[in-house]
């Protein structure tokens, strides 16, 4: 710009208004511009200040009773359950309305006699109203309140799954990073003695020693990026059923302990019944199809229709002034309308009466196994205590003190570690499926026994 002004021609002479017009336009240019841009700048970094904001995680402490309470009051599933009741009140509502009189206005003219529209004509409204007979409205109410009965067993039911759901899930992300606590000590174990030894002369015994303990380290650090998949899935379940987004670190709190249970199997059978209310929910629907079934049988009776009028005309007829009159209205049943009704309602009873039977079955059998399986990991968690345990610790000591002292080899103390820590995942494992089985049982006879 500036080199093709200096080569103009001086007998080219710049207007005034042109030059003004020239610095104008770069005046405004400017000042569109560098605005765009601060606010593009501000606009940038506000977005990056929000991202960071946005991906920076949540960590939230949680104890079990925490995650409990926070589970009633926000999992999704227990809300769709708990709407489930307020759409079987409503239907208890519709059940118990009485059918709506209805008006009626008929008009009538003569056109005999002298008569035509003009002088001969009238008018006759006539109210009518439905009566149901043979008790149908009282098995619809009886039906309804039957079926609200069910949604509330089935609330009950749907929270007994799910806060087992919770507990073991809880219970399962504890154990996984208890898993990762020893996995990585053992995988950092390897690795330093394993750069402990190449730093020692070589020879073909060490150096096959050296390749021992790195396959083994290899292998530690799989069951490390396992244990990480683990804790990850366990956790994601748990933030589901807490309703929480992913992006929310879980801190938790409650660790897992041994606490030693002697259920009554024979209180718990003779509770069993009242106690599950899937049962009780079954129980109710099995009423509520004989409700059904009562209603169907009652419907070859008809209904009754009463009516009330009053015929209004003119002085001139056509016929006397202002008559009342009464209606009734039955229909005929000529035709059996109602065979497959009663045959649909007589088959959902045998169906919700065979259901009930097979809940029946399912859950006495449920306890039953619940019952052995508690039993199994309660003996093997008390083997473990008794002797495993301290055994494999004390052993573990002795050869740590005397790997210090140089009294033993790296491989025979790295066998000890691994004894002892094999000892203690063992345990863990127990630990946790003996947890499993007091919450299973406890789902399963739908009462607490610890």
């Amino acid at each position: 710009m500036t080199r093709r002004l200096a080569t103009q021609s001086p007998g080219q002479v710049r207007g005034n208004g042109s030059w003004t017009l020239f610095m104008g336009t770069w005046f405004i240019t400017i000042l569109l511009i560098v605005p765009g841009f601060l606010n593009l700048g501000v606009a940038v970094a506000a977005t990056e200040k929000g991202n960071l904001e946005k991906q920076k995680p949540t960590v939230l402490r949680l104890s079990l009773e925490d995650a409990l309470v926070i589970f009633l009051r926000q999992n999704q599933d227990l809300l769709i359950a708990k709407y489930g009741i307020g759409i079987a009140k409503a239907r208890k509502i519709t059940a118990g309305l009485f059918p709506n009189p209805e008006l009626s206005i008929a008009g009538f003219s003569a056109f005999t006699q002298k008569c035509n529209f003009s002088d001969c004509r009238g008018i006759m409204p006539e109210i009518s109203q439905l009566f149901e007979v043979a008790g149908k409205r009282g098995f619809r109410v009886e039906s309804a309140e039957f079926g609200t009965q069910s949604a509330e067993a089935s609330f009950e039911d749907t929270l007994r799954q799910l806060s087992f759901a919770v507990k073991d899930t809880y219970y399962r992300v504890q154990v996984g990073r208890r898993h990762l606590e020893f996995d990585e000590k053992t995988r950092d174990r390897l690795k330093r003695i394993s750069k402990k030894m190449a730093g020692q002369s070589n020879g073909m015994k060490n150096q096959e020693d050296i390749i021992r303990i790195q396959i083994q380290a290899v292998k530690a650090e799989t069951w490390v990026i396992q244990d990480i998949r683990d804790i990850g899935a366990a956790s994601a379940q748990l933030r589901i059923l807490l309703r929480f987004p992913p992006e929310t670190k879980l801190e938790l709190t409650t660790d897992l302990h041994y606490h030693r249970v002697e259920p009554d199997i024979t209180i718990l059978r003779t509770q069993l019944i009242d106690n599950r209310p899937d049962i009780r929910a079954k129980r109710l629907l099995y009423s509520q199809r004989r409700s059904e079934l009562k209603l169907a049988n009652a419907m070859q009776y008809p209904d009754v229709t009463v009516g009330v009028g009053l015929m209004v005309q003119g002085p001139m007829g056509p016929d006397n002034q202002q008559q009342w009159n009464a209606t009734l209205g039955v229909p005929i049943p000529v035709f059996d309308r109602n065979q497959g009704g009663m045959m649909a309602a007589a088959t959902a009873v045998q169906m919700a009466q065979a259901a009930l039977q097979k809940t029946l079955n399912d859950v006495h059998n449920e306890v039953n196994t619940a019952y052995r399986q508690l039993l199994h990991s309660r003996r093997l968690v008390e083997t473990y205590r008794a002797s495993a345990l301290d055994a494999a610790k004390s052993l573990f000591l002795m050869v740590e003190q005397a790997y210090k002292n140089g009294k033993t080899t790296n491989l025979h103390f790295l066998d000890a570690a691994r004894t002892a820590s094999d000892i203690q995942e063992a345990y863990l494992d127990a630990l946790y499926n003996y947890q499993h089985d007091v919450l299973f049982l406890e789902s399963a006879a739908g009462q607490t026994i610890s």
